[in-house]
């Protein structure tokens, strides 16, 4: 079906922990997984499962460097998602959520061992 591309990025959308993770590859640029579970204060299986969903859609690259696997959004993302996001994310209601998540990060990254440590 035509629309199914369509649908699919809806369908990822749609889930908090998925959006949170976009929004903050989105502010972010590139991070860990061990920060992105620091910032959204959820479990290293329950990020990696989502994380696995938005790569397998398209949506985020990753790479792994050494023990560590960092993503960031992937470059071809076609432009109507790109502005699908940041209509979403410059949402005012959006935009506390990131300032709760990066508040979280910012403790994250001065104590990366201990998100990263598992």
């Amino acid at each position: 079906m035509v629309m199914e591309p369509v649908t699919g990025f809806f369908q990822l959308l749609s889930d908090k922990t998925r959006l949170s993770i976009l929004q903050l590859l989105w502010a972010k640029g590139e991070l860990c997984v061990c920060e992105i579970t620091g910032a959204l204060e959820e479990s290293q299986p329950k990020i990696s499962r989502h994380l696995a969903l938005l790569r397998e859609g398209r949506i985020i690259l990753d790479q792994r460097r050494g023990t560590w696997v960092h993503y960031r959004l992937h470059p071809d993302m076609p432009q109507w998602q790109r502005q699908i996001l940041a209509e979403c994310f410059a949402q005012p209601l959006m935009g506390a959520v990131l300032e709760a998540h990066l508040a979280r990060l910012g403790g994250a990254a001065t104590d990366d061992a201990r998100h990263c440590a598992a």
